[in-house]
Formats: C-alpha cells, structure tokens, sequence
C-alpha cells in the first residue's frame, strides 16, 4: 500500500448496488473530516466517539438522499450529553466534495466511566433535511433506543421510512506507527430498495415497540434482505476502518456473490459554513438598543461559532437594522 493509496480512501464514501438481492449501500471512511470537527474542542473522550459516530453516520446517510443542500442529524437528551448536531452539505458542482460539521453540549461533571452511548440518557434522534429557498424543510423523530447511535438511526429508517437498513460501524484512535494519535471512522450501510419495501402495520420488534428492518420484509424479499445481513456481519473492524483494504476490495471480499456494482466514490471534507455575513444577517432584526444590551464590556459584540470555533469581533454602531455604517 502506497501512501497515495491510503489517503485516496480516506474522507470518501463509495456508493454500490447489489443486484441479486435488491440492496443498495455505502461504505465510508473519515479521516482528516474527524480532525476539523474535532481539534477546535477539548472534548472528552466518550464525546468525541459519539461525534466520530455520529459524524459517520451522516456521511452514509447524507450520500444516499439526492440532496441539494442540506442534511442535519440531531440528539437530544436528558442525560450528560445534552445534544450532539451535524450538517451534511451537498456538493455544489460534479466533483467537489461534500461537506461535514458537527459539535456536541455536555455537562463534564455528570460524565461516567460508562460506555459512550450511556451519556445519552431519554430524549431524542431526528434527521433533518433542507433542500433550500423555497422547499419545506422535512423532519423526522424518533426516541434514543438501542445501545448505540448506529441502532437509532435503523430505528429510524424502519419507523419513519419503512427502508430496512442496517449500518455496520468501526471508530477509534489511531495509533499508527509514524503519525501522532488521532480519531478514524469506517463503516457500510445497507438498504433495500424502496420500492420492495411494505408499509407495516401495528408495532414492531424492536425497543418499545418500534421497527426494526427485519419487520419490513418477507418472503424472497426477507430472505435476500438476511443474505446480505450475514454477509455484512462478517466484515471486522479493521477492514471498516482501514486503511490496509480499500472500500472496493471490503465490498467484493463481502458480497461477491450478490454482484456488487459500484459508483464513482464522493469525497467528503471538513466545512463550517458560518461567516461575518451571516452572523450580521442574524442580528439585523434587532434595534441598536437591543445590541447595546449585547456588548462586552470592551464595548464589541462578539459571537463564536459552535462547529468550528471561528470567533468574531464585531462594532456594535455597524449591527442591526439602525445600523449606521461599516465596521472599523
């Protein structure tokens, strides 16, 4: 393996078909995306792998809608990590990359020694999808179950898409020899076609009640359907994770027999669309008596953005919609 090679697959996701059993899926690996969410925080170490999840997660996802600006996936909860956010931007021509950001709210003094996944505590998973000026934004909910963000997201598929899909998923530190530890994610998602899929009714085997894939699916359907379930199951950690086996390789070592055809690979980057532009936008509805409430005691108004840390320093006479002229 070649150094080229390696970084060629990292920061991709590689989109697939498998025509003898009616799936279609992605396999995924995040490297340097990681690093620009996560080196403008000192998050602790069970926050961060809920973000490598979750940032993991929304590469998957976001590759399989056809989206023309924006998907966000969101956890809520009552427990010490509040919430986690991510927004997947679409690409904005043919071979430009999409676009990952994600940040998380916790509270450091009721984190445990327990697994990631036990921060989370009751509330909430929803996948949002904006696909700008002049659509309506499209949400869907469904509770925090399972034991893992991974098991959410089936969840959600299941009971508000009625797609069975399953999510195969590997992250960690990286402790490769010659380079400074940092977090890598890899993983596949699987999903059978829409059009075989059946509306369901009544509840489902899963956690309280809710769906699960295998509730979609019967007959050949069903029985393709756990084919390529047993296939996925067999991949391990470090073929997801890379970076000794390419994508394309994991996927003909897996599903050989179900004839994988497979697409041209979409880069993903590190991107935080903020701005002074935006953060001016966002204060214009306010009088100048309202931004005098907003100043610092050096008499600026600042704002710092939560998925990248940019901080701006802004006049206070040049904001909101009395204001009288441009910033010094």
């Amino acid at each position: 393996m070649t150094l080229a090679q390696k970084i060629a697959w990292d920061d991709t996701v590689l989109p697939f078909q498998l025509d003898n059993c009616d799936v279609r899926g992605r396999v995924a690996r995040l490297d340097g995306v990681l690093d620009g969410i996560l080196r403008q925080h000192n998050y602790p170490d069970p926050v961060e792998a809920l973000i490598a999840e979750m940032a993991l997660l929304t590469a998957l996802i976001g590759q399989t809608i056809s989206l023309r600006w924006k998907l966000s996936l969101q956890v809520q909860t009552k427990g010490a990590v509040r919430m986690i956010a991510t927004d997947y931007y679409a690409p904005t021509a043919d071979g430009e990359p999409a676009r990952i950001r994600a940040y998380a709210s916790f509270d450091a003094d009721r984190l445990s020694d327990d697994v990631p996944f036990a921060q989370l505590g009751e509330g909430y998973f929803a996948i949002m999808i904006d696909q700008g000026e002049g659509t309506t934004p499209y949400q869907g909910i469904t509770p925090i179950a399972g034991d893992s963000l991974m098991r959410c997201a089936e969840a959600y598929f299941a009971q508000s898409e009625q797609l069975p899909t399953r999510f195969k998923l590997s992250f960690g530190k990286s402790t490769e020899a010659g380079e400074a530890e940092h977090w890598r994610a890899g993983g596949i998602m699987i999903q059978h076609m829409p059009k075989a899929s059946p509306h369901a009714q009544g509840g489902g085997s899963g956690e309280g009640g809710l769906l699960q894939p295998e509730d979609l699916v019967e007959g050949e359907d069903g029985e393709n359907w756990g084919r390529a379930n047993v296939l996925l199951d067999t991949a391990e950690e470090l073929e997801l994770i890379g970076p000794s086996v390419a994508p394309s390789d994991l996927l003909y070592r897996l599903f050989h027999e179900e004839t994988p055809r497979i697409f041209d690979t979409q880069p993903v980057r590190f991107g935080c669309t903020c701005s002074e532009e935006r953060v001016r936008q966002s204060l214009f509805i306010y009088s100048s008596k309202d931004i005098e409430t907003m100043t610092t005691d050096e008499g600026r108004v600042t704002a710092d953005c939560q998925f990248c840390g940019q901080h701006y320093d802004l006049d206070p006479a040049t904001l909101g919609f009395e204001a009288g002229g441009d910033d010094a």
